[in-house]
Formats: structure tokens, C-alpha cells, sequence
């Protein structure tokens, strides 16, 4: 009962998390939020299930077609479909009930995983289904994000809680593929895939039964499709929410470089397979490691101070790879940058207080779409480049032109700030603000789900 209650003040009030940045800073104040429990169950088990059937289809697909190609494929059509989704459909997340969203999204990937448990499913089948997990992913995404924000309000407990999730995602990366591989010496691929089925099916159980009903953010009888465009083009207009996503996009996009080059780096500097796995695995570490202590020992102000020069020299330590260092400088420089990421804490305060509510669904899948794109295109191009110069040059601009990147961006994010009448940084003149004074009470009552 007590969960229950905290809960339900924490979504009315939303002034309650603004007299949270004055507790104790940490994790484990999330776990007393009953709704929070089920939310991060949940992501932890749909994750779970992503790993397994990345490594299962992977290895399924090359026993079947004994191409290179076509396996490495598997991995790629679960980042590319990610920006048609999240353009395209992102109007889900607004239009409907987020806990009917998000329990069937679930659902659809259980089902997409069942089939391709099947012994009758074949090549053309399971890429197939592969992209329909991928099209669903930012729609999910986006509505858990948004409904994060409904849970924990949209102050310091939902930077925690957003941290939280993304730290179980980087740990994923050092350990979920390597279980995903000792899982497969026990069973088949085909029957590592119903593991996948059981951890979405259970990841939609919790969040049906652990979350509240809550009604759609946004009405619009227009078609999906245009409402979907719609919300992207009001989130992309806005200066302040443009300049926000570009500064969470950009890091990421240059970031990519060393971990996409890594076994080519490895053989350029003679250190072996192994030395491609400590490469890999540095930069998340360092992630991991920076995020649990900005979120844990910093104040909600000192995040916020540190943010845009955290930002800004994020790719700094990625310049060492001028003078082609060795394995243990390479993997110094790597988990330096990957430290400068606790940056996102900071900036994804700013960036919930700048979406307005009724768009926060739309604006969250935007986000992750397009941050997930904008990887693609990092590894793309971080690979092409390989093709014509060393890759220890290829890192090394990486950071240089990520760099000046991230510096023109904190300028703009800067600027949008404005200063309210006690001299200090106050929330934004933006699209929240504009909706709000335009808002002519119209009733966006939905029906919950």
C-alpha cells in the first residue's frame, strides 16, 4: 500500500521530484517506488531476451546459409529499421494508453520470437521477423521512457532511473554475449529463442500487472502516419529540444569508431583476439563505472554543472590514437571517454523539461530512433574510412571532429538557457512553454489500457 501511494504522488505531484535533488543522492531510492520495480524488471528481462536471440540468430542464420554476410546482417537489421519506426509509428506512444503500448509491443516481440523458434521458419523468415522486433524497439523504447518520466516525475529521480536503465543495458554488452555463447552449448539456437519468448512474455506480465492505467498523452484524429511526422517536426523544430538531441546524438555517433575498428586496431598494433575483446570492453566500463558514481555521489545540481564541459570533451581522449598507442593506453584513452558519458545525466534533465507532456511519448521514440541510427552511420562511416586510411587515424580524427561537434552543440544548448529574475539558469523558453500558452482546452481524455 505504501509503494502504491508514493507512487501515485509522485505522478500527481510534480513538484515532489524537484524535493528529492534535496535527499541523499543514490540508486536504491528508486526501488522504493513499486511502479519503478516493475519497470526495471521488466527492462531487464526483454533485454535478456534481446542478447539471446542476437547471439542465437546469429549463429542459426550462418548454420543455415554458411555466409559471413547474411549473419552479419542479423545484427545490423536490429539497428536500421529503428529510424522507421521511430519517424513513422512514434505516435503510438502519444496516441495510445502507454501501459497497452508497452505490453504489446512485448507481446508482438514474443510472438516474432515464437515464430522464429520454429524449425519450418527459414532465412528470408527470420530476418524478416528480426526487422519487425527492430520496428517495434523505439516505439517501446520511447512509451517506457515517457512513462519513466509519469513514474518518477520529471526531476532527479527520473535522471537516476533513466541512468539506471542505461547502465543495465552497457552490462549488458561485457557479459551478455558471452552468456548468449555458453547458453548455445547447451541447447540449439532454435531453442535459445524460446528463452527470448519467456523473458518478453514475462517482461509484459510485470509491466501489466506492476504498473498503473494511465490515459493517452495526446488525442489527434489525424492518420498515424501524419501524427507520428507530425510530433517529429514540432520536436525537431524547437531550437532547445533540437539542440538537446544533437548533443545526445553526437558523442555516440564518433564514439562508435574505436569499438567498430577494434579488431582491426588489434592487428595493427599485434596484440591477438584477446586484445579485441579488452578493447571492446573498455569504453563500457568506463560508462558503467562514471555513471554509478555521478549518480550516486553528485548532487542534481553538480550534474547539471558538469554536463555541457563533460559533453564537450567527452572524444577528447580519443586523440591519443595519433601516436598509435598500445593496448593499455588505447584502453586508458577508451574508458576515459566512456566516463565522460555520465554527461547524459545532466542532459537528460534539461531534455525532459523542455518536451511538453503531451508530445514526451513522440519526442522519447524520436530520441532513441535516432540515436540508434546515428551509431549506424558512425560504424558505416568509421569503417569506410578504415578502407583508406590506418585505423589508429581513423580513431584519431573520430575525436578531433567529434570534438569541435560537441563544443558547437554546448554552445547551442547554452544558449538556449535563459536566466530568470535570481540570476540563475531557469527552464528554457521552448516548445513546453509555447504549448502551454497556445493550449486552448481541448479534452485529450483517452480511454486507459
Amino acid at each position: 500500500m505504501s509503494d502504491e501511494h508514493t507512487s501515485d504522488n509522485r505522478t500527481s505531484d510534480k513538484h515532489t521530484p524537484e524535493k528529492c535533488t534535496s535527499e541523499p543522492p543514490g540508486y536504491l531510492r528508486l526501488f522504493k517506488i513499486r511502479e519503478f520495480r516493475a519497470v526495471f524488471l521488466a527492462h531487464a528481462l526483454s533485454l535478456l531476451g534481446v542478447v539471446v536471440s542476437e547471439v542465437a540468430l546469429t549463429v542459426l542464420v550462418y548454420g543455415l546459409t554458411g555466409s559471413p554476410l547474411l549473419s552479419a546482417l542479423t545484427f545490423a537489421l536490429g539497428m536500421l529499421p529503428y529510424l522507421v519506426g521511430g519517424t513513422l509509428l512514434s505516435g503510438i506512444a502519444d496516441r495510445y494508453p502507454p501501459r497497452r503500448v508497452l505490453v504489446v509491443c512485448d507481446v508482438v516481440c514474443a510472438a516474432c520470437a515464437a515464430l522464429m523458434a520454429l524449425p519450418v521458419t527459414p532465412v528470408f523468415g527470420l530476418l524478416a521477423l528480426r526487422c519487425v522486433i527492430a520496428v517495434v524497439s523505439p516505439v517501446f523504447n520511447g512509451t517506457r521512457m515517457a512513462t519513466l518520466a509519469d513514474i518518477l516525475g520529471d526531476g532527479d529521480l527520473f535522471v537516476l532511473g533513466r541512468s539506471l536503465l542505461r547502465i543495465v543495458s552497457q552490462s549488458s554488452v561485457l557479459v551478455g554475449f558471452g552468456l548468449g555463447g555458453v547458453l548455445l552449448t547447451v541447447v540449439s539456437p532454435r531453442e535459445a529463442l524460446l528463452i527470448t519468448v519467456g523473458t518478453f512474455a514475462a517482461s509484459a506480465l510485470f509491466l501489466r500487472c506492476g504498473t498503473q492505467r494511465r490515459p493517452a498523452r495526446g488525442g489527434g484524429g489525424s492518420a498515424l502516419v501524419k501524427y507520428s511526422l507530425g510530433g517529429a517536426r514540432q520536436v525537431l523544430g524547437d531550437r532547445r529540444i533540437r539542440a538537446l538531441l544533437l548533443l545526445l546524438w553526437a558523442p555516440p555517433m564518433f564514439m562508435v569508431a574505436p569499438e567498430a575498428l577494434a579488431a582491426p586496431y588489434a592487428d595493427q598494433i599485434g596484440v591477438g583476439v584477446a586484445g579485441v575483446g579488452l578493447l571492446m570492453c573498455a569504453l563500457p566500463v568506463g560508462t558503467i563505472a562514471a555513471e554509478l558514481y555521478a549518480g550516486s555521489a553528485l548532487s542534481a545540481t553538480t550534474r547539471a554543472r558538469i554536463a555541457l564541459p563533460l559533453a564537450s570533451f567527452t572524444l577528447l581522449p580519443l586523440t591519443v590514437y595519433a601516436v598509435t598507442p598500445g593496448l593499455l593506453w588505447a584502453m586508458l584513452a577508451l574508458a576515459l571517454a566512456g566516463a565522460g558519458s555520465a554527461y547524459t545525466l545532466g542532459v537528460d534533465r534539461w531534455f525532459v523539461d523542455a518536451v511538453p507532456q503531451e508530445l514526451r511519448g513522440r519526442a522519447m521514440t524520436v530520441h532513441t530512433a535516432g540515436l540508434m541510427t546515428i551509431q549506424g552511420v558512425g560504424m558505416a562511416l568509421a569503417g569506410l574510412a578504415a578502407e583508406f586510411f590506418a585505423v589508429s587515424t581513423v580513431v584519431m580524427a573520430s575525436g578531433v571532429l567529434g570534438t569541435v561537434c560537441c563544443l558547437v552543440l554546448a554552445a547551442e544548448v547554452r544558449a538556449t538557457h535563459r536566466t530568470d529574475d535570481g540570476g540563475e539558469e531557469g527552464k528554457p523558453a521552448n516548445l513546453r512553454e509555447r504549448v502551454t500558452e497556445s493550449r486552448d482546452g481541448a479534452d485529450h481524455h483517452m480511454t486507459g489500457g
